[in-house]
Formats: structure tokens, sequence, C-alpha cells
């Protein structure tokens, strides 16, 4: 036990000056958290609105497990006040994220608004939508499950004597902005969506240390996705993601194969697919939707240093969508909307 806390502490202390926890948490399926990539893609449904929840079990095994999750609604608003080529939308999400078996924890709310409208009808819709957010969070450490270097009495530590950091504090909650676009083309059996956002616009100040010049770094995202029927029982789906945020970048790249179970209908389709995560994962995919509802599931296969510890660290996600429908037929599916 002992030794996990000096671990821990050494982690701790090894990460705590730079900006190991000014960074966003990240999902492996960041196609089924739409609010988390980009406020502009709130309300963008093909329905009337759409709850999700995430959950995210990361590197279970050699260190300490991140535990990540959401809960998000989104919801078209305004109909009957608005041209029938607009949509209004607003959407809100809750999120966790639990790092060290929660000595760190961070909890996350937004708000978002939306505005999304038709372009041109040319052999398809073209759609451009905005949306701006705002962020409110809160970060904690547990110093009471931490020990220093100075509590080492040479048979053990004594978590009653001084650390040594008289600067250590909780850092107090910060409010930040975020904004986004996106532009969509649908045909009967394609659908494209493209799009560009930033969150942190002000770059709140961060820090566990009294230190005026450690803030929370923009994040600048960019995302594309790609649908397209390959017969009347085959789906194609593709997408990826580009994020950069302080020294931080990574982007994802896979897709999947949508199988019509339903051969009457698009109610009932089973997904199988492959992400790859740069540097860091393949990560195989499988999920199910059921008329409203969408199910996902995803393994990390870790290929970065870290799949060479004794222990392999093992990463779950599971995403759950539910959809209200408002008898829109016709339309391309998209995991996106």
């Amino acid at each position: 036990m002992k030794q996990q806390q000096i671990l821990k502490s050494f982690l701790f202390l090894l990460i705590l000056p730079g900006y190991g926890f000014t960074q966003d948490p990240s999902f492996s399926q960041f196609f089924s958290s739409p609010l988390n990539i980009n406020p502009g893609l709130t309300a963008n449904i093909n329905g009337k609105w759409r709850l999700i929840t995430n959950i995210r079990d990361q590197w279970i095994g050699p260190a300490s497990p991140y535990a990540t999750g959401t809960i998000s609604y989104d919801s078209k608003i305004m109909k009957d006040k608005l041209p029938e080529t607009s949509t209004f939308g607003l959407g809100g999400m809750l999120m966790y994220d639990y790092a060290m078996s929660g000595i760190h924890k961070s909890i996350y709310a937004s708000l978002n608004v939306s505005y999304n409208i038709t372009l041109a009808r040319d052999a398809g819709d073209h759609r451009f939508g905005i949306g701006v957010g705002g962020i409110y969070g809160s970060k904690t450490i547990d110093f009471d499950r931490l020990v220093f270097g100075e509590q080492f009495t040479g048979h053990g530590f004594n978590t009653n004597l001084p650390t040594g950091e008289a600067a250590l504090i909780n850092m107090k909650p910060y409010i930040s902005s975020s904004a986004g676009a996106t532009y969509s083309y649908t045909t009967d059996y394609s659908n494209i969506d493209l799009g560009v956002a930033f969150f942190h616009l002000n770059k709140p100040k961060q820090t566990f240390l009294n230190d005026p010049h450690q803030y929370l770094a923009m994040r600048k995202v960019v995302h594309a996705n790609f649908e397209t029927r390959l017969n009347n029982n085959i789906l194609f789906n593709a997408n990826g993601i580009y994020q950069y945020q302080s020294a931080a970048n990574y982007f994802s790249i896979g897709g999947a194969l949508g199988f019509f179970i339903d051969e009457t209908g698009d109610d009932q389709i089973l997904n199988l697919g492959v992400w790859y995560w740069s540097k860091n994962a393949i990560i195989p995919y499988i999920g199910m939707r059921y008329k409203s509802l969408q199910f996902g599931f995803t393994y990390d296969i870790t290929i970065s240093k870290l799949s060479e510890a004794e222990r392999k660290p093992k990463t779950f996600e599971v995403s759950f969508i539910i959809r209200g429908d408002d008898n829109k037929k016709g339309y391309i599916w998209c995991p996106w909307k």
C-alpha cells in the first residue's frame, strides 16, 4: 500500500508543474459525444431531441485508472416560430473525470446554443450551422491521500508531518467559452459533415500552485464524417477527428459497416468497425441501433509504450443514445445525428 502511495505521489509531483491536468478528457467514441466535440453539433439531430451517456475506464492495469463519464441532452426548440429551413438548438452536458483512483477529480458542466440553416438545395441539402457554449469547471485534489518525501521518517511515512509544499491548494472553479461551425451535405444515399471548433477561448487560469502563468489552453478541433449506402442492406460510415491542446495533439480515424437487420426499414442496424488513435491504440467497435436507441462498445488495444508493461493496460468505453422521433423519413442514418 505504501509503495502505491509513493508511486502516486511521484506521478503527481512529476506532472503537476506542467500541463498534465490542463487537457480535456477525450473519448475513443468521439462520434458518440458530439457536444464534447463541437457546440455547432448541438441539436444537429435526425429527431426532436437526443440523450447521450458515455462511460470510459482507461488504463486499468499497470497505472491508476482514469474514469470519465458524461450525460448530455440537446433538442430543437422554437420550431413553430422558425422557417422550415432553420433550426435553433439548445443543449447541455455534465461530465466527470477521475484520475489517480479518484485523488484528482474534475467536474464540468456546459450549456450550448446553436443555429442551423439550409444554404441551398441542389441535388441535395446544403446546411451550415454555428454554435456557442459556456463551460463551468471545477478540479480538486485529495491531498490527504498523498504522501511526500518530507513525510518519510526512515521507517515509513507519517502523514501528520508537513508536506513541504506550502503552495499546494485546490484551484478555484473556472468558466470558459466555446464556439464552432459545421457544414453538411445530404442526399438520399449519402451524407457529409465537416466541422471546426474552439474550446476555452478565454484561457481560464488553472493551477494548484498559485502560479498566474498556468492556464487552461485552448482546445482546437477539426472533424469530418461521411456515410453512404453501399446497397439496400449495408451502410458505410467513416469519420475522423484532430484535436490540439497545449503541447498535446492527436488524431483518430476509422470506419464501420452497418448491416440492416430489418429488411423492411432502417430501424435495426448492426455496426462493426475499427478506429486508429494516433500512436496510442487500435480501437475495435461494435454497435447496435434499434429504432430510437443506439448502443456502442469499444476496447482500446494499446500500441504505445504502455503495452510493454507487465500488466497490460485495459481501456473500455460504452455509449448509449436515445433520440426522440419526429417522423422525419428518407434521411441517411448518421451516428453524429
